[in-house]
């Protein structure tokens, strides 16, 4: 067994969003990858025909992409990017020892290139961010004619997204658009680093920043006139506490109309409530279609049809599935719609999977659900009848991203498999729903369909360099609940003989689920003799209304019983030894290790929470999450008990276990003040702890040198601390 070598992270690739052309014959995607220069992550966009007949065509290179979005005719390819000029690709490992002369030979390439290696990470979507870096707009690749892309808006705020029209002569761009006294103020602190200033109650949002007074409006963009300025449609705009990350979902349909999301109640910032609008692309009043109750997102108009479906999920009540609503768009002069919205997957108890979008197929609708510890597809008829499909997806791998061509004759599927790596797939739409048997080798899956392809193997020279983890599914009682989880393991080791060592990989949200998929992480544990157990508690998705609600309003309860019992059952089996269990996890990952630390201080040997939270009465405020806090736990002045009930640091006496404690230093998700908390208290008891901080992060893994640093301090960790480790002292 040879362990993978860490800066192997700069070989990996990680396939972004896939979308299918109108007629199902091209699929394009995108592709992040690894700078090891200028250290920052890549992101190319690539074009596949989807029958396979050739390798995938690389349009761009190292200016990033983003938004793949066919135009109605095919030939064009539209995406958004914050790019000044393409560039060879700069991407891939190289030895450490040859970094100075390569340096040397970007230098001699040209002051441009290298002083944009110098700046770093840029600032993102940051809105008051460095003004330096390009902002973000469209450009239009035409393939019929050949050549690079045109960029076709000049916003100053860049663009954050947009729709082809029907016709596809024109954009619908979605752009903030601040007023003279507001882009001054944006100067001043841009530029001379003026003080914040805000009115605002949602006053920073994780990887936007610091919030801010600009509005952001939908403007129409003449793609036959690109001298003619953007068309604003004044009364397009939106509004609402995670606008910043979450935009106005602009999406063109039927009758030159435009629909989009947007908050417009009293209080805009004090809800995750998004309504949705329609508002005619010559302008004129916005109509509002919902009711002001729910948080609409994702909206597709069915073809053909003055009707929108949309994904849908209700702010006040946090464990209750997001589901797929039905919205009347029919003009009938009242200014408010038709019908109210109704649920087509409300007898399914099942939400809607994280990033699960809405893709009409013959007056029917794909989406994805979390089912079962699994993301799988359903079709979901208009009348509410809702049928799980493609049985040939199996359940040893997760269905990573979905898209239908507009002819609904193609779909294009991304694949994630411990072992063969992430990539894009194709498969006839007809053969989704086909009744097979039969099962994929060491699985009980359906029998692949003739018509799914495997277009990409972007990882096949990491896959077959270095073993990748084989998977397996376990089960486990707790509670009266029967919980599975995933259990990784390196595929010379076999689990069942007994006292490996383990480390206890939990899952953020807590509303989310862990299925079998590919990780570099996993693979760095494994190749150094680690099991990794991703167990799913209670409180995550998957399973229904009443199994998210374990959780809810009750952190460091089900999760943390579940939790142990998993770890106990797999030690009874005789897999693992009890004394060489670690801890491991990222933001409620990290949260819930801060809970077993307390409360079952002689489960792990060593734990390494990461950008968690431990004191929930000091993060409300302080982090972004005001709104969701509320809804779960009150108000801490009004329900104070509800919040040190859940607060991990109130029984930091009871802490033994050595602590690696990360976080980002801007996390506004999980603040880093929380993190020094848990390490100040583990100091106080005299605990082995040590406090890591990435001063430029958010609520992310970041840049590449960051994740191979942190894969180094864990695993540093935990060899430090594992008893069956020899040391000098």
């Amino acid at each position: 067994m040879s362990e993978l070598p860490l800066d192997a992270y700069y070989d990996l690739t990680q396939i972004g969003e896939a979308a299918v052309s109108p007629a199902g014959d091209r699929v394009a995607f995108t592709a992040t990858e690894y700078d090891q220069a200028a250290d920052e992550p890549v992101s190319s966009l690539f074009v596949a025909p989807t029958d396979g007949s050739r390798e995938p065509h690389r349009l761009t290179s190292a200016s990033g992409a983003a938004e793949p979005t066919w135009g109605p005719d095919g030939d064009r390819l539209a995406f958004v990017a914050a790019r000044e000029r393409d560039a060879e690709k700069r991407v891939g490992w190289r030895d450490r020892d040859d970094e100075e002369s390569a340096k040397n030979a970007e230098a001699d390439e040209g002051s441009a290139e290298s002083e944009d290696d110098e700046e770093g990470e840029s600032d993102g979507d940051d809105p008051l961010g460095g003004d330096d870096e390009p902002k973000p707009q469209v450009w239009v690749f035409d393939l019929a004619l050949g050549g690079d892309a045109r960029q076709v808006t000049e916003r100053d705020e860049g663009v954050a997204d947009f729709d082809w029209s029907p016709d596809g002569d024109r954009l619908v761009i979605e752009s903030r658009d601040p007023t003279d006294a507001e882009a001054d103020y944006l100067d001043q602190v841009r530029e001379e680093g003026g003080p914040i200033e805000t009115t605002r109650l949602q006053h920073k949002v994780n990887g936007a920043g610091w919030t801010d007074d600009v509005t952001r409006y939908l403007f129409v963009v003449d793609l036959d006139d690109p001298e003619s300025d953007p068309r604003r449609l004044d009364d397009a705009y939106g509004g609402g506490a995670f606008e910043d990350i979450a935009g106005m979902d602009p999406t063109w349909g039927p009758d030159d109309r435009i629909a989009f999301t947007s908050c417009r109640l009293d209080r805009p910032d004090d809800t995750t409530v998004r309504d949705l609008y329609v508002v005619s692309a010559d302008g004129g009043d916005a109509e509002r279609l919902t009711s002001g109750t729910l948080s609409h997102g994702a909206p597709a108009w069915r073809p053909g049809t003055e009707t929108l479906a949309t994904v849908a999920s209700d702010p006040d009540d946090p464990p209750a599935p997001a589901e797929v609503y039905l919205v009347d768009a029919e003009e009938d002069g009242s200014g408010g719609g038709g019908d109210d919205p109704v649920s087509l997957t409300a007898a399914l108890d099942r939400t809607v999977a994280r990033g699960g979008g809405i893709e009409w197929v013959d007056g029917a609708i794909y989406t994805r659900i979390a089912d079962e510890s699994r993301t799988r597809l359903v079709r979901v008829e208009t009348d509410g009848t809702a049928e799980r499909v493609f049985e040939a997806q199996g359940r040893d791998r997760a269905m990573a991203g979905f898209d239908v061509a507009a002819d609904g004759s193609t779909a294009a599927v991304v694949f994630s498999h411990p072992t063969e790596g992430t990539d894009v797939h194709t498969v006839a739409v007809d053969d989704l729903d086909a009744a097979t048997g039969g099962g994929r080798a060491g699985d009980d899956a359906a029998t692949e369909p003739d018509s799914l392809r495997r277009l990409t193997r972007v990882n096949e020279s990491l896959t077959d360099e270095f073993a990748m983890p084989e998977a397996r599914r376990v089960e486990w009682e707790s509670a009266g609940w029967t919980l599975d989880g995933v259990l990784y393991h390196d595929p010379d080791v076999d689990p069942e003989a007994g006292d490996h060592p383990l480390v206890v990989a939990i899952h953020g949200g807590p509303m989310s689920y862990d299925e079998p998929e590919f990780g570099f992480g996993h693979a760095a544990l494994t190749s150094r003799g680690y099991l990794v157990f991703r167990p799913n508690y209670r409180g995550g998705t998957s399973r229904g209304r009443e199994f998210t609600a374990e959780l809810t309003g009750k952190w460091g309860t089900a999760e943390v019983d579940d939790i142990a019992a998993g770890v106990e059952a797999l030690a009874d089996r005789g897999w693992v030894d009890p004394d060489r269990v670690f801890g491991h996890g990222f933001s409620y990952g990290g949260i819930a290790q801060g809970f077993l630390v307390t409360q079952e201080p002689d489960l792990f040997a060593a734990a390494a929470p990461e950008h968690g939270i431990y004191d929930l009465r000091s993060a409300f405020g302080t982090d972004d999450t005001h709104v969701w806090l509320e809804a779960e736990f009150g108000l801490p002045w009004e329900d104070p008990e509800a919040y040190d009930a859940s607060t991990a640091v109130l029984d930091a006496g009871n802490i033994e276990t050595p602590l690696l404690v990360m976080a980002g230093g801007e996390d506004w998700r999980c603040p880093p003040s929380q993190s020094e908390q848990l390490y100040v208290a583990a100091r106080k008891r005299g605990v082995d702890a040590e406090l890591v901080v990435y001063p430029d992060e958010h609520h992310n893994i970041g840049d590449p040198d960051r994740a191979i640093h942190r894969l180094e301090k864990i695993l540093g960790w935990y060899e430090t601390h594992d008893p069956a480790v020899e040391t000098d002292d």
